[in-house]
């Protein structure tokens, strides 16, 4: 069919990661500081829409253009991002559990078997070893570790935080397995090609999230652990501001998003920390992270129509079937 002569890749899940990251800190921007809840309500909405179109085409990729979501599967970078498809599911439920708690249930449970099921099928790919170390990115977190931060993310929020936990400690102690293996290969390997640079929005994300996830799982003023993943997490996030002369080697595309996901959670924890109680840097550094992530988010949106509009938005050649 024409219609997938350029079919969608997984990593366009990013933008409803984003989105709802973004809806969720207005959310909670609306019980902390009274700003209009429509807002944070409207962008969830689209979060929804937009996260229903890319299910359809995904889903569509396999039926009408099966041998390129195969290779994509098989690719030992691009396979990463499909891990993407059952997280925007579990967000999606956080995002219509307000107005239909049933249907979130449902979308939830299918969200966190399908992420568990990809993690361990990827956990296990890794384990088997015979990998070319330059094939090592950030996307490595995406089908475990963001997958078990945001399944404990969704499950508190539906009133299953014993569930959460579990999830909580599969998604930290990957993580903290992972980390040294990501930044080994940056360190140590040739540079990430131009393309791939954009996936150290990732590298973000993972201590931001676990601090999400954790605050979700407990209660009462945020504790040690919790300020000291916020520590990390807003390291990370300046040492990619460091970066960004390098970064932009890549001109802006839709692997941008990866950066939205770790930025909105980023000041969501802020948000809820001073929700929590917590005081001192936070009070200044919550509303500056707020005003960042609807600046960059909303930056990326905007491009990301305009690419859209100009008919550039789908890439023009599929990904290159290699063993993964």
């Amino acid at each position: 069919m024409s219609a997938y002569r350029f079919p969608i890749p997984a990593s366009f899940f990013g933008m409803v990661l984003g989105l709802a990251g973004l809806g969720n800190c207005w959310r909670t921007a609306a019980r902390l500081w009274g700003v209009p809840g429509a807002v944070g309500e409207t962008i969830m909405l689209i979060t929804v829409a937009s996260w229903a179109l890319l299910l359809l085409a995904y889903l569509g990729k396999w039926i009408w253009a099966r041998p390129q979501a195969l290779a994509e599967f098989r690719h030992p970078v691009q396979c990463c991002f499909i891990g993407l498809v059952p997280v925007s599911t579990l967000l999606i439920a956080l995002a219509i559990a307000p107005y239909a708690h049933e249907a979130a249930q449902t979308l939830f449970t299918m969200g966190a078997v399908g992420q568990l099921i990809f993690g361990i099928h990827r956990a296990g790919t890794l384990w088997m070893g015979d990998r070319d170390p330059a094939d090592t990115t950030a996307a490595a977190y995406l089908p475990t570790v963001a997958g078990s931060f945001v399944t404990a993310i969704v499950a508190a929020a539906l009133g299953s935080t014993s569930l959460g936990k579990l999830f909580f400690g599969a998604g930290m102690f990957s993580w903290l397995a992972l980390e040294s293996v990501v930044l080994r290969r940056l360190i140590e390997v040739a540079a990430l090609p131009s393309a791939l640079r954009p996936t150290m929005g990732i590298h973000f994300a993972p201590p931001v999230v676990a601090c999400a996830a954790y605050l979700s799982i407990t209660g009462g003023t945020p504790d040690l652990l919790a300020q000291a993943l916020f520590g990390y997490g807003v390291f990370q996030g300046l040492v990619l501001v460091r970066l960004i002369p390098w970064l932009r080697a890549q001109a802006f595309a839709p692997s941008y998003w990866a950066y939205t996901f770790g930025t909105a959670a980023c000041a969501l924890a802020g948000l809820e920390f001073l929700e929590r109680g917590l005081r001192g840097p936070i009070e200044w550094m919550a509303p500056a992270l707020f005003v960042v992530a609807n600046v960059v988010i909303g930056t990326v949106f905007v491009r990301t129509q305009w690419l859209l509009m100009r008919g550039k938005l789908l890439p023009v050649t599929s990904p290159v079937a290699t063993p993964a």
